[in-house]
């Protein structure tokens, strides 16, 4: 009797629904296989912790037992993770990139991509989820075997493991991008926009439908969505390991060789700009979570920063710092060779929030800049000792390029005039003015914890002496408290020694000036009609106050109280011991007119202070000296070092007083 067409399509229903039914159940009874191995390897797991606290003298028992469930599990994991794949590929895993590599990126689109794990039927949903919950126990399984195993070591990196069942989600992912992959070697833009698309449109399947599955599997401190971000950063990472920065590094080879500028280091710096901004959106997804990310958060940077490239390859971080400061260098020296950059000063604070007048060149600014930049570029790496190492490779030589600039310029002033000119002499106030400007802000970043926690340890010291850039001095001996600290202190050093060679210069210009003056004994016993101050000093006065007011002008306010004070101890010694202590007598006319003459020049340093007579200590207390009648000059020469105490007399020795009051002539 012959079938109908109906029955024939029946009949072929019937054994397809068969033929189903038994892949259901060969499914069901191997996933009961691997949840019943599972189970019994867990209970002996139990059986072993408990004996090995009970009784630690038992090792041997355990450790052959350990054997035993160690060939137990290379058998059952392989097989685990194949059905696993297997699993994957009929429900459709991976999807189709094509919707992926449109041009068209947008957030919009992004529910528009078919997502196998949100379109899974009732029953390969359920199918799913047990082998899900079968690799994530079996995992689960080797984390508590190596906690016990590990016990009283370090285990902290070994127990924490990327999650299995997202590694196997990307793994594919992953394959099927570098086919679009290796058409972008030269766009490496494109890389990244595909991994970031990629990770953003299948991050909330993560959290909706394989979270709870996790938590169900009692795997403790693991996220999905920071698993699946993570892994899909990591296989970017193995790629650009394995095929970008080779072959950036054979170009940058190759023009080393043939001594041809390329564009190898630009493309290399647009890289790095491209890896920074893609960490920043891939933090963002991780954020998006409600997990705030900070500086000190090393482990989980590392987790999802394309710059975890370095980690592994130190030599590459050296490369990059190399080009990196370079590019400074070579940027900088145009701003270095125009004059109009140390004339035209920085107005208000730019980069500083201090509020003081630096009267700071625009080159300083430049520096500043330059170097913020790296340290803005720093910021983006996952860990404390590359940002620490970075940082000292290309923005430590920086600033010592700084200092060198304003130190040959000081030198060229110098040794042009011996600073005797006003013009040698605004020279080099404009260099101090630029080191306590850029001293002022590095101290003011110091601050930071950024800088504050990257305190070198052995480790770096022995890392930077075999790693020492070219464009340095050698490497500085770290008080090890702040990464600064030994460049603020040179420039503060360099500022203190130019201070007073100015003081010293204007010191001795006013010596010369004065040298008629200070010789000139026989004027302290007469009388020197119609003048209230000696004419000899007159020209010396004039010109201390020309020389001042010049740099009054051009030097910051800080620097030019150390100036001014300089000044005066040194003209306070010049006249102590060119007039009072080289057996001058002192008639009362002469007390008197030196008391006029000292008014005069405490007059000029009245403009910077309330008190000037302080700062010509000695002086002044010889002038009180000569002040005192016969009786109390008695008094003093019997009284000696406690009389002097005892009257206010604190910068003078007995001797020195002695040998000013026997000068001093009383006259009946």
């Amino acid at each position: 009797m012959e079938t109908t067409g109906m029955e024939r399509v029946s009949e072929r229903n019937l054994r397809l629904w068969q033929r189903r039914w038994l892949d259901w159940r060969l499914f069901v009874s191997m996933q009961e296989m691997h949840l019943l191995a599972i189970k019994t390897l867990k209970t002996t797991e139990g059986i072993l912790t408990s004996i090995t606290k009970a009784h630690p003298q038992w090792k041997h028992l355990v450790a052959a037992v350990d054997h035993r469930v160690d060939r137990a599990l290379a058998t059952l994991r392989p097989q685990a993770i194949a059905d696993h794949r297997a699993l994957l590929t009929s429900l459709g895993w991976p999807p189709p990139l094509s919707a992926l590599t449109a041009s068209n990126s947008d957030a919009r689109t992004a529910n528009l991509v078919l997502n196998p794990l949100l379109s899974m039927q009732a029953d390969l949903k359920l199918r799913y989820s047990e082998n899900f919950l079968a690799l994530c126990n079996l995992q689960e399984l080797q984390r508590q075997r190596k906690a016990r195993q590990l016990e009283g070591h370090d285990r902290e990196v070994a127990l924490r493991q990327p999650l299995w069942v997202i590694e196997e989600l990307v793994n594919p992912l992953s394959l099927a991008s570098q086919r679009h992959f290796s058409k972008w070697v030269d766009k490496p833009e494109f890389i990244f926009t595909l991994v970031y698309k990629i990770t953003r449109d299948y991050v909330d399947s993560m959290d909706e439908l394989l979270q709870p599955l996790v938590d169900e599997a009692k795997l403790l401190g693991y996220s999905c969505r920071e698993e699946w971000i993570s892994a899909m950063v990591t296989s970017l990472i193995t790629y650009m390991a394995k095929e970008i920065f080779p072959s950036y590094i054979s170009q940058l080879d190759e023009e080393s060789v043939t001594g041809i500028q390329s564009s190898a280091r630009i493309s290399w710096l647009h890289l790095i700009d491209l890896m920074i901004a893609f960490d920043k959106r891939i933090k963002s997804l991780v954020e998006h979570s409600g997990i705030l990310i900070s500086f000190d958060d090393d482990f989980i940077l590392q987790k999802i920063s394309s710059l975890s490239v370095f980690c592994d390859r130190p030599d590459w971080l050296d490369l990059w710092a190399e080009i990196e400061l370079g590019d400074a260098l070579d940027k900088l020296k145009l701003d270095i060779q125009d004059e109009n950059n140390w004339r035209k000063k920085v107005e208000g604070a730019v980069i500083s929030s201090c509020t003081d007048d630096h009267k700071s060149p625009l080159v300083s600014n430049a520096f500043l800049r330059h170097l913020a930049s790296v340290i803005d570029r720093c910021r983006s790496l996952p860990s404390v000792s590359l940002r620490s190492k970075f940082l000292r490779l290309a923005g430590v030589p920086i600033i010592r390029r700084f200092f060198d600039s304003i130190l040959i310029r000081c030198q060229e002033a110098e040794g042009l005039t011996a600073l005797t000119d006003d013009d040698a002499v605004i020279k080099v106030t404009i260099s101090i003015n630029a080191a306590h400007y850029f001293e002022s802000v590095l101290k003011e970043w110091s601050e930071d914890v950024f800088f504050l926690e990257m305190g070198m340890d052995d480790d770096d010291k022995a890392d930077l002496e075999s790693n020492a850039n070219s464009y340095g001095e050698g490497l500085p001996e770290s008080s090890g408290r702040v990464i600064f600290d030994d460049d603020i202190k040179k420039l503060e050093e360099f500022r203190a020694e130019w201070v007073e060679k100015i003081s010293l210069v204007i010191l001795r210009g006013f010596d010369v000036q004065s040298r008629d003056y200070v010789k000139n004994k026989k004027q302290w016993q007469k009388v020197e009609e119609g003048w209230t101050v000696s004419k000899a000093l007159i020209e010396a006065l004039d010109y201390l106050q020309s020389k001042m007011s010049v740099v009054e002008v051009s030097l910051n306010g800080r620097d030019f109280v150390g100036v001014w004070r300089s000044l005066a101890a040194g003209i306070d010694r010049l006249i102590f011991n060119g007039i009072l202590m080289s057996n001058v007598k002192f008639h009362s006319s002469g007390v008197e007119r030196f008391g006029s003459d000292l008014d005069v020049l405490f007059g000029v340093f009245g403009a910077w202070c309330l008190r000037p007579e302080g700062f010509f200590p000695k002086a002044s207390e010889g002038l009180k000296l000569l002040k005192m009648d016969e009786n109390r000059v008695q008094e003093c020469m019997a009284g000696g070092k406690r009389w002097l105490k005892e009257n206010g007399f604190r910068h003078l020795s007995v001797t020195e007083a002695e040998k000013i009051l026997k000068n001093r002539v009383f006259t009946s």
